[in-house]
């Protein structure tokens, strides 16, 4: 049984960082990409970043480039998305997805979700 369980959001200022964690607690599938989305306050969720094993392949949102950072540690089940230079723009909810496939920034091909952890970003 897959279970994604986020971690790490909180309330930071503009500018600061922070690193969101996505942990398979129940299994040990090695999942062959996971990433991370996100949905604001009356808006779509949408992609931020994507990790894909074995191809070692990341990908990012315009949004996310050059602040964001996604990997992945596979000893420890866990996926991380460390989030630098934030701004108001980014809070938003963050959710973890993971696919034993190739999916991309499309939602509904991702076989996985959690619950998402709340990230807010104040001015």
């Amino acid at each position: 049984q897959v279970q994604l369980m986020e971690s790490g959001g909180g309330s930071v200022q503009a500018g600061g960082s922070l690193r969101l964690s996505c942990k398979d607690t129940e299994s040990a599938s090695s999942f062959y990409s996971m990433g991370w989305f996100r949905q604001a306050p009356g808006k779509a969720r949408e992609g931020v970043a994507l990790i894909y094993d074995p191809l070692d392949m990341t990908l990012y949102s315009g949004a996310a480039k050059g602040r964001f950072t996604i990997s992945r540690d596979k000893a420890k089940n866990t996926m991380y998305l460390q989030m630098n230079s934030l701004s108001p723009e980014d809070t938003a909810m963050y959710y973890c997805a993971a696919s034993l496939r190739f999916p991309g920034w499309a939602q509904s091909p991702w076989e996985y979700w959690g619950q998402g952890t709340q990230v807010s970003v104040s001015s």
